[in-house]
């Protein structure tokens, strides 16, 4: 579609961060974080939108990119984990303005919890979500650890990260996440339209409630816990092997080491 990983719209006060592409490279989560950063700190933004460009929202980690980093050990390839998806999530959140996640369809992994840390979430009707790290040997990241339990429940979180299921939109909405369903082709539209709806508000006291509602000590040490846990589970062969097994479309068999 584009050259360019992330792109940048503004229609008036409302900025529309858009991703090029639904797995996520070292190019485009650099993009996106710097993106986030500046539209946080820009005072004729008073709304944000985060879309995903194509059929899908995002679906995590680029897992190509991702077995060449291994190469170099866990804690190298994991470093991303500190450096790219945590502050995606922690501007998400702590952004003193309103962030409108526009899900036009599949949204699992990092994808599920960049959506989960935006304010409101349009979804497509029926569009598939999921945590899907244990899929590959790997535990929570992006945030997730900290957004999923608020979001949906302890007990339902740990049922969707033990057995890997993935849930409607309509499901989330059901269970408790905010948000609506949209037709595929209006997600997008209908998400700018709240947008532009939040950005004549009074942003101030937007930003206030948001910075409220986080508790920025637990979520600081959510997202370290994060990082150190997904090294731990990173270095496991259990990990390397189901890498290898998403690569080659064949089924991964766990050793528990």
């Amino acid at each position: 579609m584009t050259n360019q990983p992330v792109l940048i719209d503004r229609t008036d006060a409302v900025a529309t961060i858009t991703l090029s592409s639904p797995a996520l490279t070292l190019e485009s989560k650099v993009a996106l974080r710097d993106a986030l950063a500046d539209v946080a700190n820009n005072a004729d933004v008073r709304a944000v939108v985060l879309a995903g460009g194509g059929k899908a929202f995002c679906v995590g980690q680029d897992l190509g990119e991702h077995s060449a980093a291994l190469a170099d050990g866990a804690e190298a390839a994991f470093a991303t984990v500190r450096e790219h998806y945590s502050p995606v999530v922690r501007d998400l959140l702590t952004m003193p303005k309103p962030v409108i996640a526009a899900v036009g369809g599949a949204c699992v992994g990092a994808g599920l919890g960049f959506a989960l840390a935006c304010d409101y979430r349009v979804f497509a009707e029926g569009a598939k979500l999921g945590t899907a790290f244990t899929g590959i040997g790997l535990t929570f990241d992006s945030g997730l650890s900290f957004l999923l339990p608020r979001a949906v429940g302890d007990a339902r979180a740990k049922k969707l990260i033990l057995f890997g299921q993935t849930f409607t939109a309509e499901q989330a909405i059901e269970w408790g996440i905010a948000g609506e369903t949209a037709e595929a082709a209006d997600v997008l539209d209908r998400a700018v339209d709240l947008a532009s709806q939040l950005a004549k508000g009074p942003t101030v006291a937007f930003g206030e409630s948001k910075r409220l509602l986080v508790d920025t000590v637990a979520l600081g040490a959510a997202l370290e816990a994060e990082a150190t846990a997904q090294i731990r589970c990173g270095a496991s062969e259990d990990h390397a092997n189901a890498v290898t097994a998403f690569l080659d479309r064949e089924k991964p068999v766990f050793k528990g080491r």
